[in-house]
C-alpha cells in the first residue's frame, strides 16, 4: 500500500474528478433510462466495466504526463493490494457458489433455515447471520460471498423480495466489517489516526449497536413471512460447505483459504451423495470464474482511474475543499469542525473510490490533521474515519457489495442499494451520537 501512496504530491485539481462523473453519468444514466422504459435488466444492458471506458480514456489524455506515464500510472492502481484481493475473493466467490448450488449445499442450507427459523423472522435473522459471520471474518466481501448462494436459494423457495433479501445481507455485511477488530478498514483507520484497536472499537460499538437495533427492529415490522417445511426434509450432510466456513471464520482463518476449503467440501459432499464427477466439477469452477468476469475487470477499471484521478489532484482538491468547509460551518466548535470534515472526506473520496480501505488510506493523513486541530481523540477519528466510508461503500451501486450481490441474485446494484437500510440508518445514528458528544 506504502508503494501506491509515498508519491509527490499531487497539482489540486477538483476538475480531474470528471471522468469519475462520466463513469456515473453513462452507467446510472443508461441504467435509470432503460429502467423508465420498461427495459428488463436495465442496468445489464450497458455492463459497467464498459461504461467506464470512456472515463478512463478521458482521465488519460488529462493527465500532463506523456501518455505511457499515465497508462503505467492506471495500472498502477488497478494492481493495488485491495483490488487484487478483491478480484480474487470475486472468482472465489463465483466458483463456491456454483459448485454449492450443484451440489445441493444451498437446497440443504435453505431446506434448514425454512424448517428451524420462525417466519417472521425471516429478515432479522439473515441480518444477525451476515453481522455475525462480517465480523468473525472481518470482510464485507466475503460474507457475502458465502450468504449469497444461501439467499438466491430463499428467493427461489419463497415469494420474498429479492432486493429485500439482498438489503438484508449487505446490512450485515458492512456492520461487520465496520466493526470487526481484523477488518481491513479497521486496521487502516487505526494505524491513520494512531489508534489503539480496543479504544477504536469501544467507539464504533457505541455508534453500530444501536443502529444495529433499529435495523433489526426494522426488518421484524416488515412482515415478511416464508413457507415452513419439514425438518425432516432437511439435507444435514448438504450443510458442511456451510458450517466449515462459519467455524472457520469464527477462528479468524483467512478469507481466501475458507472459500478454498467450501469449495473443495461442496464438491466432496456432491461425489459422496450423487454421481458428481471431477470433470463437472472443474466445469463448475471454471463457470463461477467466468460469472464473475465483469465485476473482475470493473474492479481493476475502478482502482486504474483512481489512481489517475489521485495523481491529476483530484483527491487532494477535495479533501482540501472539505477541509476549509468544515472550519468555516464549525468556527466555534473545533471538534465538530474535525469530525465533520473526516465525515465528509470519507463519505466523498469512497465516492470517487468505491473502497472504503483505499479511502480511508488516501484521506488518512488529512483526518489525522484535522482531529488534532481540534483535540479530537484518535479513537474517535479512526472511528468517523471507517464509519462514513463504509456507510457510503454499502449505499454505493457500483460498489463492490452491490455488483456482487446484483450478480449473484440477478438484481441491478440500485434495486440492492435500495434495501440496505444499516448504513442508512447508521448514518443518522453515528452523526447525531456525535453531535452529543461535543455538544460542549
Amino acid at each position: 500500500m506504502t508503494e501506491h501512496t509515498a508519491t509527490t504530491a499531487p497539482t489540486k485539481n477538483l476538475f480531474s474528478l470528471f471522468p469519475f462523473a462520466v463513469f456515473l453519468g453513462i452507467f446510472l444514466g443508461t441504467g435509470i433510462v432503460l429502467t423508465l422504459q420498461g427495459v428488463e435488466f436495465a442496468f445489464y444492458q450497458l455492463p459497467a466495466s464498459i461504461a467506464i471506458i470512456p472515463a478512463i480514456i478521458i482521465a488519460i489524455f488529462m493527465g500532463r504526463q506523456p501518455i505511457t506515464e499515465q497508462i503505467g500510472q492506471f495500472i498502477n492502481g488497478a494492481g493495488h493490494p485491495n483490488i487484487i484481493t478483491m478480484c480474487f475473493i470475486y472468482l472465489l466467490a463465483g466458483a463456491f457458489a456454483v459448485v454449492a448450488k450443484a451440489t445441493g449445499s444451498v437446497d440443504a442450507s435453505v431446506q434448514l433455515g425454512l424448517s428451524l427459523f420462525p417466519d417472521f423472522l425471516l429478515l432479522p435473522g439473515l441480518f444477525l447471520v451476515a453481522a455475525f459471520i462480517s465480523t468473525a471474518m472481518g470482510t464485507s466481501m466475503g460474507t457475502i460471498a458465502a450468504i449469497a448462494p444461501i439467499a438466491l436459494g430463499l428467493v427461489e423457495a419463497s415469494d420474498v423480495d429479492s432486493s429485500v433479501i439482498a438489503g438484508v445481507i449487505i446490512s450485515g455485511a458492512i456492520f461487520g466489517d465496520n466493526l470487526s477488530i481484523i477488518s481491513d478498514t479497521t486496521i487502516a483507520s487505526t494505524r491513520s489516526q494512531g489508534a489503539k484497536m480496543k479504544d477504536k472499537f469501544k467507539v464504533n460499538f457505541t455508534f453500530a449497536v444501536p443502529a444495529a437495533i433499529l435495523c433489526i427492529i426494522l426488518f421484524a415490522s416488515m412482515g415478511v413471512t416464508m413457507p415452513s417445511i419439514a425438518a425432516s426434509e432437511t439435507n444435514l450432510v448438504g450443510l458442511l460447505p456451510y458450517i466449515a466456513i462459519l467455524i472457520l471464520a469464527l477462528l479468524g482463518v483467512n478469507v481466501f483459504i475458507v472459500l478454498v476449503i467450501g469449495i473443495v467440501l461442496a464438491a466432496g459432499v456432491g461425489m459422496w451423495q450423487t454421481d458428481y464427477a471431477l470433470s463437472t466439477w472443474i466445469s463448475d469452477i471454471n463457470q463461477g470464474f467466468a460469472n464473475m468476469q465483469d465485476l473482475f475487470i470493473l474492479a481493476l477499471f475502478i482502482g486504474g482511474l483512481s489512481e489517475l484521478i489521485k495523481r491529476q489532484g483530484g483527491l487532494a482538491a477535495l479533501t482540501d475543499l472539505v477541509e476549509r468547509i468544515a472550519r468555516r460551518i464549525y468556527r466555534n466548535n473545533n471538534k465538530r469542525a474535525a469530525g465533520f470534515g473526516i465525515a465528509c472526506l470519507a463519505f466523498i473520496c469512497n465516492f470517487f473510490t468505491a473502497n472504503n480501505t483505499v479511502s480511508i488510506i488516501v484521506t488518512g493523513e488529512t483526518a489525522k490533521e484535522l482531529a488534532e486541530d481540534g483535540a479530537l481523540s484518535p479513537a474517535h477519528s479512526a472511528s468517523i474515519l471507517d464509519i462514513f466510508a463504509c456507510i457510503n461503500q454499502g449505499l454505493l451501486p457500483y460498489g463492490a457489495q452491490a455488483l456482487l450481490l446484483g450478480t449473484t441474485l440477478q438484481l441491478s446494484p440500485l434495486a440492492v442499494v435500495s434495501h440496505a437500510y444499516y448504513p442508512m440508518i447508521l448514518l443518522f445514528v453515528a452523526s447525531i451520537a456525535f453531535w452529543r458528544v461535543t455538544k460542549k
